[in-house]
C-alpha cells in the first residue's frame, strides 16, 4: 500500500505556532507530512521580505522533532515558486500525494469559482483529480459543496497566522504566544521583520545554556577536556560544544548544520580560525556570557561526475578541483554564464567561503576575507597559464562553472572541506540560499581578531 503524503507548501514566513500544530495534526492522520517552504513570489510581495536563509533556519527550527515531519528546502536553495501540479510530480514516486490547503481556498467550489480552480495553474485539472486536505481556520465558515471531488476535511481551530507575527513584530509586541521558543530566539538575534536588512551577527549569551558535545577524542587535549565538559552538558542543548581543530568543527557542521543549532569550538588543534581559544575551557565561567553569534554562509555545489549524473552537496569552507595524473589540469572557468578563463592550465581551482578563506585559499596566496564579507573567492591551484592570474573576489550572487576540457587524459577529482567526491567533469558552485551555519565566538576574540592577526603579524597566530 502506497505511503500517505502530506504536502504542507507555504511561506512560512515566519513559521508559527499554529504551523507546528497543524503539521502535528497531519503526522497523526498521514504517512508522511512534507513541510515545503516556497521560494520567491511575484504575486505576494510578504514572501520575498526576508532573505531565504534565514526562512529555512526557521522552518527547520519551527518543525524539529516531530515525528514523520520532513522540512525540504529545495524551492528556497532554487529560488523558485514550484507550482502544486510540479510539487505533485515532484513526490508522487514517494506516495499518494495529499494537498495540505485551508477552507479558504475552496470557498466558491460549486461554482468553479475557488481560488484553486482561478489562480492555480492547471488548477481545473487539479480539482478534478488531485486530493486535498481541507483544514478549517478560525473566522473562515465553509459550504461544504464547494469541497473538491478527492478530499479529507481536517476540523481544527489552530488560532494564528503569519502576517499577525509580522506585524507584532513590526510594532515591538510580544510574540511569545505565537512561535516556539527556538524560531523566536532566533528572529530576535538577528532582528528579523524589524528592520529590511537583517544583520548576519549578534552580540548575546550563552550563559547557563544547555549543550551537547562533539569532541575528537583523537586528538588527547580535546579527549582530556571532553571529560570535564561531558558532566555538564546537557540533553536540552541550545548549543553544540565542539572540541579539537578545524578539521573536527567541519565535519560537525556537515554533519548536524541542519539541527541549526550554534556551534561554539574550543582550539585543541594549530590554528583554529573557527575555534575559540583554549582558555574557554578554564575559564571560570561556562557556558560563557559574552558572546558573538555569526551566521556564515555555506556553498551550494553540484558536480557532474563520469557517468553524467548530477551530485550535491554543501560546503562551509571550500570545495576544489585537482589534477588526478601527473599532468597540469585544463579547465574552463565560466561566471554567471560568461566565459572568463577559456584555459586555465594549473594544478586545479578551488572556491572559498569568506570563513573558509583562511585555510587553503589562503596558502594559496588569496588574501583571507573578514567573515561577514559579502563576497567569496575563486583561487587557482600553481596556475601556469594565464601567468598572471591568481585569484578573484565574487559577488554573492555569483555562479562559478569549472569544466574539465580534457576529462581523459587529464581527469579531475573534486573535493567539498576535504571530503573526497570522486572524479567530475565539472563543478558548480554559489553560496547556498537555504544553507548557513552559525558559529560562537568570544566577544573579546571573535573571529575578526584572527583575521587581523594574520595580516598585521605576518607570522599568523
Amino acid at each position: 500500500m502506497a505511503l500517505r503524503i502530506a504536502l504542507f507548501g507555504g511561506s512560512f514566513n515566519p513559521p508559527g505556532l499554529h504551523h507546528r500544530r497543524l503539521a502535528e495534526a497531519l503526522s497523526q492522520r498521514f504517512d508522511r507530512v512534507l513541510v515545503v517552504p516556497c521560494g520567491p513570489r511575484s504575486d505576494k510581495d510578504t514572501t520575498n521580505i526576508l532573505p531565504p536563509v534565514y526562512r529555512a533556519a526557521l522552518a527547520d527550527m519551527a518543525f524539529e522533532g516531530l515525528p514523520k515531519v520532513e522540512v525540504d528546502l529545495f524551492d528556497l536553495e532554487q529560488d523558485r515558486f514550484t507550482r502544486s501540479h510540479e510539487l505533485e510530480q515532484r513526490y508522487a514516486p514517494r506516495g499518494e500525494v495529499w494537498h495540505v490547503v485551508g477552507v479558504d481556498l475552496i470557498k466558491g467550489g460549486a461554482r468553479n469559482e475557488a481560488e484553486i480552480q482561478r489562480s492555480w495553474e492547471h488548477g481545473p485539472r487539479l480539482w478534478n483529480t488531485a486530493r486535498f486536505v481541507v483544514v478549517t481556520r478560525p473566522g473562515h465558515v465553509f459550504d461544504a459543496a464547494d469541497l473538491p471531488p478527492h478530499h479529507e476535511l481536517v476540523e481544527l481551530s489552530i488560532p494564528g497566522s503569519s502576517s499577525e507575527i509580522r506585524d507584532r513584530l513590526a510594532h515591538g509586541k510580544s510574540v511569545d504566544h505565537l512561535v516556539t521558543p527556538r524560531p523566536l530566539a532566533y528572529i530576535q538575534r538577528y532582528g528579523l521583520f524589524r528592520a529590511p536588512n537583517p544583520s548576519s551577527w549578534a552580540r548575546g549569551t550563552l550563559a547557563h545554556a544547555g549543550y551537547r558535545l562533539q569532541a575528537d577524542l583523537q586528538n588527547p587535549k580535546a579527549a582530556a577536556w571532553a571529560d570535564r565538559f561531558s558532566t555538564a552538558a546537557g540533553n536540552d542543548a541550545q548549543f553544540i560544544a565542539t572540541l579539537g581543530g578545524d578539521g573536527t568543527m567541519l565535519r560537525c557542521i556537515r554533519e548536524h548544520w541542519r539541527e541549526r543549532l550554534p556551534f561554539f569550538g574550543v582550539n585543541a588543534g594549530h590554528l583554529g580560525f573557527l575555534m575559540n581559544g583554549p582558555e574557554a575551557v578554564f575559564a571560570a565561567e561556562f557556558p560563557p556570557q559574552d558572546v558573538i553569534f555569526r551566521q556564515l554562509p555555506m556553498l551550494y555545489l553540484e558536480f557532474d561526475d563520469e557517468d553524467g549524473r548530477c551530485q550535491t552537496a554543501y560546503g562551509f569552507n571550500d570545495a576544489w578541483v585537482e589534477r588526478v595524473t601527473s599532468q597540469s589540469a585544463w579547465l574552463e572557468i565560466r561566471v554567471n554564464g560568461v566565459t572568463r578563463l577559456s584555459k586555465l592550465v594549473s594544478d586545479g581551482a578551488l572556491v572559498a567561503t569568506a570563513a573558509g578563506s583562511t585555510a587553503y585559499a589562503r596558502s594559496m596566496g588569496a588574501s583571507p576575507l573578514l567573515a561577514d564579507t559579502p563576497a567569496w573567492l575563486l583561487v587557482g591551484s600553481n596556475v601556469m597559464e594565464p601567468v598572471d592570474w591568481k585569484s578573484a573576489l565574487l559577488s554573492t550572487d555569483t555562479l562559478v562553472e569549472i569544466k574539465c576540457l580534457d576529462p581523459v587524459n587529464r581527469p579531475i577529482r573534486a573535493y567539498v572541506d576535504g571530503l573526497d567526491q570522486g572524479i567530475v567533469h565539472r563543478l558548480r558552485a554559489r553560496i547556498s540560499r537555504a544553507a548557513a551555519a552559525e558559529l560562537v565566538f568570544n566577544a573579546h576574540h571573535d573571529m575578526a581578531e584572527k583575521i587581523a592577526a594574520i595580516q598585521f603579524r605576518g607570522n599568523g597566530l
